[in-house]
């Protein structure tokens, strides 16, 4: 199966029809790669959890056409089957603005829905689409309204329908008269379901390292999708000319090693033994994209994981530590009350270790982070700060230009990454890594913000020291591959004077 699974807006299910699609095809043994449009991390947690592989993003502002290609087809080729979900609205994409600038860097525009949207993706890929209609306040309506998703843009194929959220038999019978016109196949009817939820909190869905039950629900979801979808109309959409190729190319599954990213045109690194780069990974740092794994081992990378929550040392012998985003508000208590592991982060950063602190990561580093109740937990305290949780949500892409020559980019050097975070720093740094050259019109910063976003740049942002980049602004290394080479040279610097390593 190679499907793009679309909503006609964000709320619809569509994470619900993925997961549960998923979960049939897990279910009866069928080896599936899936992918996410978008630079969401929780979702393709979920992915992972039921597939057994790394979901890959596929984001075409943080990446490239060319790239979001390239990982498609890299790990498709690897699977039976393949699943794409897709972000908010069929046709919903990042703001004007940033489309604009992305067009004027050889992007590529093929649809006339947004830049970057589910819409975009498949044109990308051509890929069909399914899309999941939440129909519980509509009847015959809903006619108008597929009507309208099929032909705004006539370059899609729309392979048929999910029709979610129905009511009762008879307004399902409304929807099915009211769609007959327009002879595009319901694959699926999927009914209130008041028993399987996934809940959330302030930035999602709960992630599933915090999932209590989380086995239970996937074999709901599989025995939903066996009794809610038509799996004899599902199959034959393998029969299209693009899925022929893409099933026969399937057909000799490649070896791991083939998924490994193209790294031509980076000079090797100085030879060595492998580099330890540490990566914080618990409950409370969980926001990475697999293809950066994936690129810091081709490279010559050796990633060890370790948990702030947990350990109470650092591994040994590192010349190198990440740590990612993720809900270290959640777990505040818990970090706060390592001592010694911040001591040792503390220390560790002191002594000059190269340190990539990305949003979750850059509060860890706070002199505390300030939960929802107002109450204050000591961090790390690298950073003199604090990390204030509130309810105003930052969100959206940024095109960052580094104002200091630094352990990812050179002084000069632009990127585009995201931001998603409800907290906000007490203070400012003396020498922002960071000024935005771009921002989206739904941020939520304050006044000043709008003013510079007007004038195509904005206030410094993330905080710069010789060995440390940190910052809210999430970066995506897949089309990018000189920044983790960057972050490793530095590495290997490191490892030449380094205390750590005696």
């Amino acid at each position: 199966m190679s499907l793009i699974i679309a909503g006609e807006r964000s709320g619809v299910g569509k994470t619900t029809v993925t997961l549960a699609l998923l979960s049939y095809l897990r279910q009866h043994q069928l080896p599936t790669q899936s992918f996410k449009v978008g630079p969401d991390y929780i979702d393709p947690m979920f992915h992972e959890y039921v597939t057994g592989r790394p979901c890959r993003n596929l984001d075409l502002v943080l990446t490239t056409e060319a790239y979001v290609q390239d990982c498609y087809t890299r790990h498709a080729r690897t699977a039976a089957y393949v699943l794409v979900e897709g972000v908010m609205g069929l046709f919903d994409g990042a703001a004007p603005a940033i489309a604009q600038q992305k067009v004027e860097d050889h992007e590529q525009r093929r649809t006339l829905g947004g830049f970057g949207s589910t819409a975009h993706v498949a044109h990308v890929l051509n890929l069909p689409i399914v899309l999941v209609v939440d129909c519980s306040r509509m009847s015959q309506s809903i006619a108008a309204l597929v009507h309208g998703y099929c032909h705004f843009d006539p370059n899609l194929q729309i392979a048929g329908l999910i029709l979610n959220r129905v009511g009762s038999d008879r307004h399902l019978h409304l929807l099915q008269t009211a769609l007959a016109p327009l002879k595009l196949p319901v694959l699926g009817v999927l009914h209130r379901q008041d028993d399987i939820t996934i809940p959330d909190r302030h930035l999602g869905l709960l992630p599933t390292t915090e999932f209590p039950h989380l086995e239970p629900l996937i074999t709901n979801l599989a025995n939903l999708a066996a009794a809610s979808f038509n799996w004899e109309k599902i199959m034959p959409l393998l029969a299209t000319e693009q899925n022929q190729k893409l099933a026969a190319a399937r057909s000799n599954l490649a070896p791991a090693a083939s998924t490994s990213p193209p790294t031509h045109r980076l000079s090797p690194l100085p030879p060595a033994l492998p580099l330890r780069i540490a990566i914080a990974h618990d409950a409370a740092f969980s926001f990475y994209y697999a293809d950066h794994f994936d690129l810091l081992r081709t490279l010559g990378a050796e990633l060890v994981f370790w948990s702030p929550l947990r350990d109470s040392t650092l591994p040994e012998n590192l010349q190198g530590l990440i740590l990612g985003g993720g809900f270290p508000e959640m777990f505040a208590a818990a970090l706060s009350a390592n001592l010694s592991l911040r001591k040792a982060v503390r220390a560790a950063i002191a002594a000059g270790i190269p340190t990539y602190a990305e949003c979750g990561g850059l509060m860890y580093l706070c002199e505390a982070i300030v939960d929802f109740d107002q109450q204050a937990w000591d961090m790390v305290g690298v950073l003199p700060t604090q990390a204030v949780m509130g309810q105003r949500l930052t969100l959206g892409y940024r095109q960052v230009e580094a104002q200091q020559d630094g352990i990812l980019l050179p002084q000069g050097a632009t990127a585009w990454g995201h931001e998603f975070h409800r907290s906000t720093l007490t203070g400012e740094s003396p020498k922002p890594l960071f000024v935005m050259r771009r921002q989206e019109a739904e941020s939520s910063g304050p006044e000043s913000d709008r003013k510079h976003q007007a004038a195509g740049k904005g206030p410094g942002e993330g905080w710069y020291l010789p060995n440390l980049h940190a910052s809210y602004v999430h970066l995506h290394w897949g089309a990018t591959p000189a920044l983790p080479q960057r972050f490793l040279n530095q590495c290997h610097q490191f490892r030449n004077w380094s205390a750590l390593n005696q």
